[in-house]
């Protein structure tokens, strides 16, 4: 992925945010996991589309809030980062994900 999609936002909350198509990070120089985490959910965008994943994300979000009562679980049991959190640190991961794999991540929790 070009530079050109990764803007530097110094007053985003999280490290990283993937917005199809641009990866919206913090800090100046992010790291390649941060970056590998970010482009899978540039994959699952693409997938879905951008208002299909985020309806979905929301959705799911809210239903892992009330699962879990709190926020951290809720977020880190949502199935988009579940499986971006399991695959960040494989740098190759991209190259050899099937399609919708983000389905394997839904019935399970973390």
């Amino acid at each position: 992925m070009s530079s050109r999609f990764i803007l530097h936002i110094p007053s985003l909350r999280p490290d990283g945010m993937a917005l199809f198509p641009f990866i919206l990070v913090r800090r100046p120089n992010p790291d390649k996991i941060l970056l590998n985490h970010e482009r899978i959910h540039l994959r699952q965008q693409a997938e879905l589309g951008i208002i299909l994943f985020y309806l979905w994300y929301v959705v799911e979000y809210l239903i892992r809030r009330i699962q879990f009562r709190d926020h951290y679980s809720a977020y880190r049991n949502i199935s988009f980062e579940r499986e971006a959190f399991a695959n960040e640190q494989n740098l190759t991961y991209l190259t050899t994900r099937s399609l919708w794999r983000f389905f394997r991540y839904v019935s399970k929790e973390t």
